[in-house]
């Protein structure tokens, strides 16, 4: 705390105010089979049998009233040994302070004159590395007297949104006692901590995406996670995978009604939550989210031991870039049974991404660039061709192939070849390559 230079009438004085702790009674208590009987006083029957005997004979001895407190370190109850008092301690320290929790402090400003101040002017602020937050001003009503003695009181609030060096200032203008009008700044400084951090980890799994988020408690009390949604940009659908998500059906009903909350420990503690992800365009046009690669953002809200409550959203979220090809190739139909050395037919799709007209195509199927021995090969018309396709359009055709080997066969080399830009397109139809194919 710095003061201004002079005397003043006025002082602050700030308290902050956050929830009480547990008072927790440092002196060990005792059992008093401890002072005469040993471990192994049970091992003998005889013994065992005579001590709570003697010790209830001992303990009706005392009177209920004990001047001396020979007895304030006696179990009384099997609670006792936790060292719990009953009692609420208030805060004997500023304490850390941490982001996404609201800072919430006790103000007062004490006269010590012997002579009352008129016309005082307060105001209070938070001032960062930033900028600075009002949090209170009375320029337009300010306190018209304090008595000499007395003291004027008031609570500010602030939503710790910054990490770093954070200052109160604490500002009053007032009339002392011979009518001088006075100017007095305090400051109280204090540092805002992270109170826990958040690693991601993203991994691609052909049409999903997979996030893995874990997160680790830097504070010295535990945390009760009561919210770890993932927010997905409006490209993407998320889905969170529990593994206790084949409980039964009664204990699902639960959980909607009331969601428990995952204790992160004190001190370095981590849990791990993942999300499955899937890319939606929304019916828009694919063109327009290439690229895109911002998955969504965190929302995280905890309570303390004491249910303090705490907030904080993560920046965004990034995965790898979205690649959208030209052109691609899909099969609509195909049968479900292949006979040998009889022709089947291929429903397929040709479908456009960009924004432009694309074709007309040639299709045939390569005969070249693999060691493997074709056998499954068009039947017919070796080359097919297909007119032009509107921008983000489509063609349907149908391929007539025809299979000289047994066994399960890959169907591959097809080509799409632009007749207008001279550009050839691979599609290796990685959902549908291989096919049994029965004998006749």
């Amino acid at each position: 705390m710095n003061g201004a230079q002079g005397s003043h009438s006025l002082a602050f004085r700030v308290m902050r105010l956050c929830r009480p702790s547990f008072q927790v009674d440092s002196p060990l208590r005792l059992d008093p089979v401890d002072l005469v009987a040993g471990e192994d006083i049970f091992d003998d029957p005889v013994a065992a049998r005579q001590l709570p005997r003697l010790l209830e004979a001992q303990l009706s001895d005392e009177s209920d009233s004990d001047p001396s407190y020979s007895s304030r370190f006696l179990l009384h109850d099997s609670s006792d040994a936790m060292g719990l008092t009953g009692l609420l301690v208030l805060p004997q320290a500023f304490g850390a302070i941490y982001l996404g929790e609201t800072f919430c402090s006790y103000i007062s400003v004490n006269n010590s004159s012997d002579f009352e101040v008129r016309d005082v002017i307060i105001k209070a602020e938070i001032q960062t590395e930033r900028q600075r937050i009002l949090l209170l001003d009375s320029s337009k009503s300010p306190v018209e007297t304090i008595r000499a003695g007395g003291r004027y009181d008031f609570i500010v609030e602030h939503d710790v949104k910054e990490l770093g060096s954070h200052t109160l200032v604490c500002t009053a203008l007032y009339n002392d006692g011979d009518g001088e009008r006075k100017y007095l700044p305090q400051f109280f400084k204090f540092m805002v901590a992270n109170p826990l951090s958040v690693r991601t980890k993203v991994r691609v799994v052909k049409e999903s995406t997979f996030l893995e988020a874990c997160i680790e408690n830097h504070t010295k009390s535990n945390l009760l996670m009561d919210q770890v949604d993932f927010e997905p940009s409006p490209n993407w659908n998320a889905v969170i995978i529990n593994a206790d998500e084949h409980h039964s059906e009664l204990k699902s009903t639960t959980r909607e009604v009331f969601k428990p909350p995952i204790l992160v420990r004190s001190g370095g503690g981590i849990h791990n939550f993942l999300y499955q992800l899937k890319f939606s365009t929304h019916g828009s046009s694919p063109r327009k989210v290439e690229g895109s690669n911002i998955l969504g953002k965190l929302q995280l809200t905890w309570r303390t031991n004491m249910g303090e409550p705490g907030r904080l959203q993560t920046q965004q979220i990034l995965g790898s870039p979205i690649i959208r090809k030209e052109l691609e190739l899909h099969v609509v139909e195909m049968p479900d049974v292949i006979r040998l050395e009889r022709p089947f037919t291929l429903h397929m799709r040709l479908t456009t991404q960009i924004e432009r007209e694309l074709g007309p195509f040639e299709v045939w199927m390569s005969q070249n660039g693999s060691d493997e021995e074709k056998v499954v090969m068009v039947n017919g018309l070796q080359t097919m061709v297909i007119p032009r396709v509107e921008p983000h359009g489509s063609t349907d055709f149908h391929l007539n192939l025809i299979a000289t080997k047994p066994g399960v066969q890959r169907i591959a080399g097809i080509k799409v070849f632009d007749t207008r830009e001279k550009k050839s397109y691979d599609h290796p139809l990685p959902d549908l390559e291989r096919r049994h194919v029965g004998d006749v």
